[in-house]
């Protein structure tokens, strides 16, 4: 063998050995995150049938219940599953991926399992407050104010820890995901602090200093919650679920990134626009025109990154589509990046007047968000989980058939989800405007549509529950032992190898 093949084998088992020292170093925090995560996924996913079951059939569950009531239950829902599940998720995958991208192993550990307990103490005591009827009715806001505090301190230690493992790192090359992980690390500490302060104020004593900021009052209020609530979609989830399809695309079909340029730009045209956004759900409202027309032109110059990044994933996967019968990682990862393409597409066009005159205040929105939400974020943290969690507990996953049934249950349901609220509310928007057509009338047109929601929100919970049993017989070591990955269909052919130069 030639000293250039002798020194290539080395190089392979040295960066293998690194990975597994890094994989070592993460696994206790990072699977807290993760559990976590699911268990709020699972109580999000069941406060959600309910409120879904009561919007066509109120006396069917939990009547008379005043905790239970769609108010309360939607608040609680969407508190879990986005501040519960998403963050959880977010900075699990996050801290992972920083870890094996800066090629260092996890530096203060205990840290970020502090930061964990915070955050769920927290959350627990938020969504236990809005059920009981401390709600604050603000959206994506709903928590009492008591739950600031602790989200504050879990988000500004784990972007602490962030920026340190960074500084910290081995490999000098700065990769697409560490632009977007270090993006919304800096940015959602911002989003939030800012959002609580101007809309509930601040008035506490501290050290014997009384620190008072009043809250904003009127228009500015719900100006600054749309501003919150649209960008938490764009300068958070966004960036951590463009960031990880960067991440796991290549890794599994075993190839860099198409170009490396397009992703620079993608990434700071999402910074530069979208911010911009959400302005839009406020047309026809009492705020000055010049903010709603800045709005629209922020979410139509969206287009921009969309497109750079659908076009860097498409030809990355150009010529290895085919490993999409195999790999359950890349298939939920893809059907995530298309769903954020259309998504975006969607909410670009959306946000035009003529088009909010007819979708605003309908379902039409809900199946939106819930495209971006869901089809987009989740489905890549799904995939994330199903590439991250065996390299972490040295344990391969129990059932691919169970992982098959997982993603049918989902993708469908979404699919569903989607449809169903898209063509309701489109019907819904044209009877509102119509002046001729009676409220009640138009309630109950929606029905047939609110029930196929229903019966896509039962599918996705059956996968939600097959997913959060796969993640518990791996972490236990419950199942069947495999000695390779597990696939949705054995391969005849030997998979396919990391390259050495992607072997962070």
């Amino acid at each position: 063998m030639t000293e250039a093949g002798r020194k290539g084998i080395d190089d392979k088992a040295r960066y293998a050995l690194e990975r597994a020292r890094i994989d070592a170093s993460c696994r206790l925090p990072v699977l807290i995150w993760i559990c976590c995560g699911i268990a709020w996924l699972l109580t999000g996913s069941a406060l959600a049938l309910v409120a879904s079951i009561k919007l066509h059939s109120p006396e069917w569950i939990f009547p008379g219940a005043s905790w239970m009531t769609f108010g309360r239950v939607r608040a609680a829902h969407l508190s879990s599953v986005s501040l519960g599940w998403s963050f959880c998720m977010a900075i699990a995958v996050s801290v992972w991926q920083m870890c094996r991208l800066a090629r260092c192993e996890l530096i203060y550990p205990r840290v970020l399992i502090l930061a964990a307990a915070i955050w769920n103490i927290g959350m627990t005591i938020g969504v236990i407050g809005i059920l009981v009827g401390f709600g604050q009715s603000v959206e994506w806001l709903d928590m009492p104010p008591v739950v600031a505090p602790f989200l504050t301190a879990g988000l500004a230690i784990v972007a602490a820890w962030t920026v340190a493992t960074f500084r910290n790192r081995r490999e000098p090359h700065v990769y697409v995901t560490q632009w977007y992980i270090m993006g919304a690390m800096f940015w959602m500490p911002w989003l939030y602090v800012t959002a609580v302060l101007v809309i509930f104020g601040l008035d506490i004593t501290l050290l014997g200093l009384n620190l008072r900021f009043s809250p904003a009052t009127g228009v500015v209020q719900a100006t600054t919650n749309w501003w919150f609530n649209h960008n938490v979609l764009g300068l958070w989830i966004t960036p951590v679920g463009v960031g990880t399809a960067y991440y796991l695309i290549p890794k599994v079909i075993g190839r860099p990134v198409y170009s490396y340029y397009l992703s620079v730009i993608g990434f700071w045209a999402l910074a530069l626009f979208y911010s911009w956004a959400g302005m839009h759900h406020l047309i026809g409202g009492p705020i000055p025109a010049w903010m709603s027309s800045a709005s629209i032109v922020g979410s139509m110059m969206m287009l921009i990154p969309v497109a750079a990044v659908a076009l860097n994933h498409h030809m990355t996967m150009r010529g290895h589509f085919h490993h999409l019968r195999y790999s359950p990682t890349l298939r939920f990862v893809v059907f995530g990046a298309i769903a954020y393409t259309a998504v975006s597409v969607q909410g670009a066009f959306e946000s035009l007047k003529a088009f909010s005159e007819i979708a605003h205040f309908t379902h039409y929105t809900v199946a939106h968000a819930h495209l971006g939400v869901y089809g987009f974020y989740a489905m890549i943290m799904f995939g994330a989980t199903y590439y991250i969690v065996p390299r972490l507990t040295g344990r391969e996953w129990a059932s691919g058939r169970m992982i098959r049934w997982h993603f049918w249950l989902t993708a469908i349901g979404i699919t569903l989800y989607f449809t169903s609220l898209s063509i309701g509310g489109w019907y819904q928007g044209l009877a509102l405007i119509d002046p001729n057509v009676p409220f009640i009338k138009i309630v109950r047109s929606t029905i047939p549509y609110l029930m196929g929601r229903s019966v896509a929100g039962t599918m996705m919970t059956l996968g939600h529950i097959i997913f959060a049993t796969l993640v518990v017989m791996n972490v236990c070591g419950f199942g069947k032992v495999r000695s390779g990955p597990t696939l949705f269909v054995e391969k005849r052919v030997t998979p396919v190898r990391e390259p050495a130069a992607l072997s962070v």
